[in-house]
């Protein structure tokens, strides 16, 4: 990691390794934590498939999938390993989560191919899943821009467990607003890092991650080939699985943010060595993450 100011680094090397790398002998899948994934409507489980895929490849224990009652075939059939919880409504998610139902997991993310019908739940779920770290992507971010009380509700997330957006550049400006200049952009970024305590990854050419102290971190690996239909939601999983690995808190919210960042972005760069940019798909993503992980 390269420092460029007090408040900017750039990440050139990999990042903290040994993380998910260390797996002792004597180790179960409960000492990888247990990843719960609100993802998936009808007519777009491929995301909830992509992100649950991307979570196992990354090291997580077990993944529960909530997904509606229409994508239960779809996302046993295609992922296996998943154990899956069904919502009562056959097209997408309405099902709201208590403290209770939320405690057995160690890490929840949400958003992948929700559609945005799900108003209630999100905000329910904001206030049951507090003390759980969390991703919060796509549609998640899109049903959280339109709650009046949202900056609320992440800082009291934050201030109880660690909280990441993963926002492209229209949800961001539907979350926070819309600045005139790249600068402002990021500095709007910081600001928000900090009000807020939530970790903010800016994705795009070199994806830019905040801390709550407002320190940016300019992710280097990557392609533009990753300018694809899924590619988000492949890194939702990554991160996920990290935060849900983290159980004793060995990285702090930002360090397992940037290190899905960084893995995302190396599992592409290593597919188009054997493929063009053009080419890529989120699922050849996937698929390095076997070698992206080495």
């Amino acid at each position: 990691m390269k420092q460029i100011d007090s408040n900017t680094y750039i990440i050139d090397e990999p990042v903290w390794p040994d993380f998910i790398k260390n797996r002792p002998e004597e180790s179960s899948k409960h000492t990888y934590g247990h990843a719960l994934l609100i993802a998936g409507s009808y007519g777009k489980m491929g995301a909830a498939i992509l992100a649950a895929k991307a979570c196992l490849r990354s090291g997580v224990g077990l993944i529960t999938v909530h997904v509606p009652q229409k994508g239960v075939d779809i996302m046993q059939t295609a992922v296996p390993e998943a154990m899956v919880r069904i919502d009562e409504d056959e097209t997408h998610w309405t099902h709201i989560f208590t403290n209770d139902e939320l405690e057995r997991y160690d890490a929840i993310a949400v958003g992948p191919g929700l559609g945005t019908n799900s108003q209630a739940a999100m905000h329910a779920l904001m206030l049951a899943a507090r003390g759980k770290k969390m991703v919060i992507d796509a549609d998640a971010l899109n049903m959280l821009a339109r709650m009046d009380d949202r900056f609320d509700l992440l800082t009291a997330h934050s201030a109880t467990a660690a909280v990441t957006l993963t926002p492209h550049a229209k949800e961001f400006v539907r979350l926070f607003g819309e600045y005139g200049t790249t600068e402002d952009r990021m500095q709007a970024q910081r600001d928000w890092s900090r009000k807020t305590g939530a970790v903010i990854v800016h994705k795009g050419h070199n994806s830019q991650i905040t801390d709550k102290n407002g320190v940016m971190y300019l992710n280097t690996t990557g392609n533009a080939g990753m300018a694809t239909a899924g590619s988000g939601d492949v890194l939702t999983g990554i991160i996920a699985a990290i935060y849900a690995q983290n159980n004793e808190n060995q990285l702090n919210a930002h360090m397992c943010t940037i290190l899905g960042v960084w893995i995302h972005g190396k599992s592409a760069d290593l597919a188009i060595e054997k493929q063009s940019k053009c080419s890529l798909t989120a699922g050849d993503i996937v698929k390095n993450l076997k070698y992206a992980t080495l």
